[in-house]
């Protein structure tokens, strides 16, 4: 079982954590994390681009012009998709974009994930930012501390005052355990996992696997 380094904002190694290798040793295959991601981001879709067919654009009742002897292509409707102000041939509709992915196979992704940045030595768990109160320049100072400038910060309580204090910094992210995602994991470089989310993440994929 691999042990990680409890560090504190100075990089003083302060304890030990185990890493469980069900979640933080698993083999990687990019076709599953492949999969997963475009299913997340076809989710984000909203799917309510919508235009008008030539059977629901307003006019079109009466020829426009006679069939014959006026050396015009032949009409018999201005809602045609070929006129100006008709109807769009293969006109956008509202749809879903939603991509079914078996709960397994996410759970197998969020733990290939996590695995992933373990083995490149892109995770760090600390013991806390001990942030007295909501200021960017002391969260920058803190992370600027453990030489880091792209992180994902995962936390396991509504911590508002480092949300507060880190929103407004490029490339950071902090986000709660139950909202932990394969992208958000793989589009940040470094992983910052505060103490006590490590358990809140051995409980939520424990969770997952036994009702998936």
């Amino acid at each position: 079982m691999p042990v990680l380094d409890v560090i504190n904002v100075k990089k003083e190694k302060v304890s030990e954590i185990d890493a469980p290798d069900a979640i933080w040793d698993v083999p990687v295959t990019l076709g599953v994390l492949h999969q997963v991601v475009c299913a997340q981001l076809a989710a984000r879709r909203q799917g309510t681009a919508s235009t008008k067919t030539r059977s629901e654009v307003r006019g079109g009742g009466k020829k426009p012009y006679r069939q014959k002897g006026t050396g015009r292509a032949r009409a018999g409707t201005r809602t045609s998709p070929v006129w100006r102000g008709g109807g769009r041939a293969l006109a956008p509709k509202p749809r879903s974009y939603e991509q079914r992915v078996p709960k397994k196979v996410r759970r197998l992704a969020l733990c290939m994930a996590l695995s992933d940045k373990r083995r490149s030595e892109k995770v760090c768990v600390l013991n806390e930012f001990g942030l007295s109160e909501i200021k960017t320049k002391l969260f920058f100072e803190a992370l600027s501390g453990l030489d880091f400038t792209n992180a994902l910060i995962l936390t396991s309580r509504d911590d508002e005052i480092l949300m507060k204090s880190a929103r407004n910094v490029p490339h950071v992210k902090v986000l709660h355990t139950n909202g932990l995602n394969v992208y958000d994991i793989l589009k940040y470089e470094n992983l910052i996992v505060l103490e006590p989310a490590m358990e809140a993440i051995k409980e939520r994929l424990a969770r997952n696997e036994g009702s998936a």
